[in-house]
């Protein structure tokens, strides 16, 4: 054969359409030097049958017989245009696929070999033999495909819902520091767990009907060691063990906007975005401690309820929504709207895939944020929970300067009054305070997949008190405590990410009389 067929055979583009679509293979351009090894010639052998060629050309015996077949029986659909395009090589299988395509279709217009030309009938008995590898490898492939296609349909969980998965073990543990009361906090580690269980259901295929089973044997700091909230870990929530609905939702889209439903559990990001896209996870992945997850003002909002996010062009939305605390007790000062709520709204500004700025707005009542010093969440520094009203506005962004960094922060200012004497433990008042944080994602360091973290800020910290709570014995948090976290996330493989995590508190409860405290954690995700 001759260096021209043999260019001829590398040259082309493989495009040829069989059962309908264009094949996958592509030839590759061989340069001369490629061909012949350089000014050396090629010494190739003489081969007397199709079966012996790696390709079949648009010269070959072979493929001018299918294309015979192709031309008097109309059996494979060729490209869109209807063009069978004979004039491009394709490889044995990809032949071998549309010469088993055209014996099908000719046994559905003839029926019988009978009724087929003598000569036909040779033609196809030989095309037969010279592929019957590729043949009896296609219908073995095709057979496996449709044994496990049934397998999978007689096994699926749902034809509308998808489970997914999460369990979170971590080891954790407060090194060094001084709780609320001044004293030394027990340095004991700890190993618990978190695990979830989502079913996403859809109907319609925009729609999503979100259920999430939680069990959780973590307790807050605040509640066992510490004695204020400041350094709580998102993942901390203790149930004991038991199984409990810590999610359900239903989300559709109505006339231009995205509505959402809120059964139980609800929160912030729920409605709006909380603009922290690398360190909220959740939990699960990014920052580990509530500060570094979000603002704090975004959890003023916990509950039942409704949410609406309306697009205005390409750039910008609007979110509102509202949550109530206890909307499933029908007594006095619960229910849907006599109990504690949080209602909220969010100007989003989005002008490109990295870049993302929002305005918040949040009027709660009797809410918490639990965040900061044990001051700013007045509820649980009194014997008995006083109520309350607040007012939380912030201005929160991020900005993705590259493909491995990424800047982002908030500002929050929360201005809250107390709405009762509790028969005269103290006079009515208000006071106000602020958080504010600074945050560094490190997408891909190192390795793709993994993310380095760091927030610097300052938890919720009272900074002015009117009088008539000062007459009550309370005043200003007395110096400022920073929150600094850093952490690594080690994806393993798709399914496991292992993160080990540093929090040190400065002047622990914004106290400089309390010894900084020093939390380690190592949070392993499991994800399916």
């Amino acid at each position: 054969m001759s260096k021209l067929w043999w260019a001829a055979l590398g040259g082309g583009l493989s495009a040829v359409s069989v059962l309908g679509i264009p094949n996958i293979a592509q030839a590759q351009e061989v340069g001369a030097k490629q061909l012949d090894g350089g000014d050396r010639p090629m010494l190739l052998s003489q081969v007397t049958s199709v079966s012996q060629l790696s390709d079949v050309q648009p010269t070959d015996w072979a493929f001018q017989a299918l294309q015979s077949l192709v031309e008097r029986y109309g059996c494979i659909a060729g490209y869109p245009d209807g063009t069978f395009r004979g004039n491009n090589f394709m490889t044995r299988y990809e032949f071998a696929a549309g010469l088993n395509a055209c014996l099908d279709q000719i046994v559905a217009i003839i029926g019988d070999e009978e009724s087929l030309d003598p000569t036909d009938l040779a033609t196809i008995r030989r095309l037969q033999e010279e592929f019957a590898a590729e043949l009896a490898t296609l219908r073995g492939r095709v057979d496996g495909l449709e044994a496990r296609t049934s397998e999978l349909e007689a096994n699926q969980f749902s034809t509308t819902t998808k489970l997914e998965g999460e369990a979170i073990f971590a080891v954790y543990g407060i090194t060094a520091g001084d709780n609320f009361a001044g004293n030394d906090i027990d340095q004991v580690p700890a190993f618990g767990y978190r695990s979830r269980l989502e079913f996403h259901t859809s109907f319609t295929g925009e729609d999503l009907l979100l259920t999430r089973l939680q069990s959780s044997n973590i307790p807050a700091f605040s509640n066992v060691s510490t004695g204020y909230p400041e350094g709580d870990l998102f993942f901390a929530d203790d149930s004991e063990g038991a199984v409990e609905v810590d999610a359900l939702l239903y989300q559709f889209p109505l006339a231009g906007a995205n509505v959402a439903l809120i059964a139980n559990a609800g929160a912030a990001d729920d409605i709006a975005s909380t603009v922290n896209p690398f360190l909220d996870g959740d939990g699960g992945s990014g920052a580990l401690s509530r500060f570094g997850t979000r603002a704090s003002m975004y959890y003023l909002m916990d509950g039942s309820g409704i949410g609406v996010e309306y697009p205005i062009g390409d750039a910008l939305s609007l979110s509102a929504g509202y949550l109530a605390g206890d909307s499933g007790n029908p007594n006095r000062g619960a229910g849907l709207f006599n109990g504690s709520y949080g209602a909220m709204a969010q100007l989003t500004f989005t002008p490109s895939d990295r870049a993302e700025f929002a305005l918040t707005y949040i009027n709660a009542y009797n809410q918490e944020m639990n965040t900061g010093s044990v001051l700013t969440n007045l509820r649980r520094a009194t014997n008995d929970a006083i109520p309350t009203v607040s007012n939380a506005y912030g201005l929160q962004g991020s900005f993705q300067v590259s493909d491995n960094f990424a800047l982002g922060g908030w500002v929050n200012y929360v201005n809250t009054q107390t709405l009762s004497t509790l028969g005269g433990q103290i006079d009515r008042g208000s006071f106000d305070n602020w958080n504010w944080a600074v945050t560094l994602a490190f997408p891909d360091l190192l390795l793709p997949g993994n993310l380095a973290g760091i927030v610097v800020g300052q938890e919720p910290k009272v900074t002015g008190v009117s009088s008539g709570l000062r007459n009550s014995g309370l005043s200003d948090d007395p110096d400022t405590s920073l929150h600094i976290e850093g952490f690594y996330s080690l994806q393993l493989n798709e399914n496991i990410t292992v993160t080990p995590a540093l929090i040190w508190l400065t002047a622990p409860n914004h106290n400089a009389d309390n010894d900084d405290a020093l939390i380690g954690v190592i949070r392993t995700t499991f994800s399916f």
